[in-house]
């Protein structure tokens, strides 16, 4: 009874008070999983967090590294603690990687200024490795190196199959890992500002529907970073469609036959945890808000729930928005979007559930022009989002707050019961004597 009037006072003063954001990210340990729950120096970890793709890409200019700095101190000041982004470039115009194993030292040391800026900020980063797409590279850029090379190849999809391009891809992993970063002097793999590594963004394998290449190949790739890197957490970059494992969800992928397997890759031993993105607003094309809200309604609930009682790991919502240019758009759908997945992940998280937190495409900063794609937010030109977005950073900083008292108490009372059995077991033991 205790804990449900703590959970009920909690959630009241969430409801009225007046509140100061504050963030718990970028500090402390490294995050942890224990079962359905993200760790952080021993307490649940709740996040609400954003992506930017870009922060290395901009780093490596350094007249414009103001950018990145400002997004971040933006982010912290709203409660923001966890950022998504690339630590891929692969070939094309400002590489990180220029060829197989060749690497662009000032790319590098723009990344090692990201991770610097985040750690000084307190906001913690997932760093993908590679892309699905052939923005900045992806794997089709992989699988055109090893056609250079005379490799025989039919699809970009041979990415998943080929030794010689999964070759390629394990010594970009091992490179990763293991830079030594020239502003904070730590290696990636012993840094706590990363929460996580991320194989790919969005993988995806057309030419198997099956569910079996991509099976393989998270896999193996799973085991080779675990080999490297036993600090940091590691996620596939799944979108969350079913395949397989669960054919009464396949309803809810919408047509999409891409592969994968929301359950049966997230069960794989090396995965720590599980990740979905939501685009209704692509997904469903030309439906209206109310439908994009129903079915967002129920993509997020399948997955929280699978999460917590089939894959048994926690969930974090890694992409999710609403583009201004959609017919019909309005701030007022974007901020009820918005909303919608906040309260979602609320709801999990006050009642210990598997949904850890959630990161919105995409977070922009003033004079940010050149890479706006309809889904950006700038904090300071939307100021109803931002409020959401602040409201949910404290909501969930209440709710690790009282985890953390819970906790703190719990231990107090074991610690006070030892001392009291100990004190009497003495007493007992000097009488016997006497």
């Amino acid at each position: 009874m205790k804990i449900v009037a703590l959970l009920v006072i909690a959630a009241f003063v969430i409801q009225c008070c007046c509140f100061a954001v504050q963030v718990e990210g970028g500090g402390g340990g490294f995050i942890r999983t224990r079962g359905t729950h993200f760790v952080l120096n021993g307490n649940p970890y709740y996040a609400n967090g954003f992506n930017a793709y870009w922060l290395m890409y901009v780093a490596s200019d350094p007249s414009r590294r103001y950018e990145v700095s400002n997004a971040f101190r933006e982010a912290s000041s709203h409660g923001l603690s966890l950022a998504r982004t690339w630590a891929f470039s692969d070939g094309g115009y400002r590489p990180l990687q220029y060829s197989p194993g060749s690497y662009n030292d000032q790319m590098f040391k723009a990344l090692d200024f990201v991770i610097a800026e985040a750690r000084k900020y307190r906001i913690k980063l997932i760093l993908s490795l590679v892309n699905n797409y052939e923005s900045f590279g992806g794997k089709k850029q992989y699988v055109n190196w090893a056609r250079s090379q005379g490799q025989y190849l039919t699809t970009d999809d041979d990415f998943f199959r080929n030794p010689v391009v999964k070759g390629y891809y394990k010594n970009h992993i091992k490179t990763v890992l293991n830079r030594y970063n020239t502003i904070t002097g730590v290696l990636y793999k012993n840094d706590p500002t990363i929460m996580a590594w991320e194989l790919m963004n969005e993988p995806r394998c057309t030419s198997d529907p099956s569910g079996r290449t991509i099976q393989a190949w998270i896999a193996e790739m799973a085991s080779f970073v675990k080999l490297i890197d036993r600090n940091h957490l590691l996620e596939a970059g799944l979108e969350g469609f079913y395949g397989g494992t669960s054919p009464k969800r396949t309803s809810l992928n919408l047509g999409f036959n891409i592969g994968t397997d929301f359950i049966s890759n997230n069960q794989i031993p090396g995965i720590d945890f599980a990740t979905l993105h939501s685009y209704p607003d692509q997904w469903l094309s030309g439906s209206n808000a109310q439908s994009q809200l129903y079915f967002l309604n129920n993509w997020l609930d399948a997955h929280i729930q699978d999460a917590q009682s089939i894959i048994r790991k926690p969930l974090l919502l890694t992409e999710f928005g609403k583009s201004w240019k959609d017919p019909g758009f309005s701030t007022y759908q974007r901020d009820q979007l918005f909303g919608t997945v906040f309260y979602k992940i609320y709801s999990s998280a006050k009642r210990g559930g598997a949904a850890g937190g959630g990161l919105f495409w995409q977070l922009l900063t003033e004079g940010m022009d050149s890479f706006r794609d309809g889904y950006e937010i700038i904090l300071s030109e939307s100021p109803s989002t931002a409020n959401v977005i602040a409201q949910q950073c404290h909501k969930l900083y209440m709710i690790r707050k009282l985890f953390a008292r819970m906790r703190n108490e719990a231990l107090w009372r074991r610690a006070r019961a030892f001392r009291s059995g100990h004190g009497s077991s003495r007493k007992r033991g000097a009488s016997v004597g006497n």
